[in-house]
């Protein structure tokens, strides 16, 4: 009967682990999958179908430096279910992820439910094409600047000539992949293909083989990352 009964505990702990640790999982996927189809603008977003199992872990932009500051080793996603790019990007992002064996990817989301910043500073050209800033980010993002400066692409903007303009800072991107490794950002990637023009465009076999290059470039890691290396 003892054992029976140990039996049952054990089994309900597996349980329960197993449902905790599957939850940010479902959230990740329930939002991703919530928005298929749905209207933006004169496009529709596209559909996309997230593993149950997927890594992402949802946190605030904090623990990424909270992370940083304790030397520790991870990777990081900043992106958002709304941002098109994201979302062409993302199924793959997972499939090479699992043949990596990467168990948690950390997903920090740039944009509230009404698509207003809650991350980044943000800045637009006025009438006469001079920069001009709207609003600012947070402390927590300006140390995210300079923690992965290095690997971050110029904040720029594009004018009606379609001319790309330097607002004078590095920008975190949507999507963004960092790899962290005690506690050192070391690699980079969007994920996104040199073939794909339009984020909403069809992805064509090209494409996703790209994508699953440069995912498989970023999470092997049995290659050197950086000049620092890993």
């Amino acid at each position: 009967m003892k054992k029976i009964r140990l039996v049952i505990i054990i089994l309900i702990g597996i349980f329960l682990f197993s449902g905790c640790s599957n939850k940010d999982a479902i959230k990740f996927k329930e939002d991703y999958e919530g928005i298929n189809g749905k209207e933006i603008g004169e496009n529709k977003y596209r559909e996309v179908s997230i593993d149950k199992d997927n890594p992402f872990v949802e946190v605030d932009a904090e623990k990424i430096i909270e992370m940083i500051e304790n030397d520790e080793t991870f990777y990081v996603y900043f992106g958002d279910k709304k941002c098109p790019w994201c979302r062409s990007v993302i199924e793959k992002a997972i499939k090479v992820s699992k043949d990596y064996d990467v168990d948690k990817i950390y997903y920090v989301s740039i944009w509230d439910d009404d698509f207003n910043e809650i991350l980044r500073d943000k800045y637009k050209l006025d009438d006469k094409g001079k920069v001009e800033k709207v609003s600012d980010g947070t402390d927590t993002y300006n140390k995210l600047l300079k923690e992965f400066d290095s690997l971050l692409s110029d904040y720029t903007l594009t004018d009606n000539n379609k001319k790309e303009v330097k607002v004078g800072e590095k920008r975190i991107y949507a999507p963004n992949f960092i790899y962290v490794n005690n506690g050192k950002a070391v690699k980079m990637t969007e994920g996104i293909s040199d073939k794909q023009k339009d984020a909403f465009e069809e992805l064509s076999d090209e494409i996703l083989d790209d994508e699953e290059k440069l995912f498989k470039e970023f999470f092997d890691n049995s290659t050197q990352c950086s000049k620092e290396g890993c």
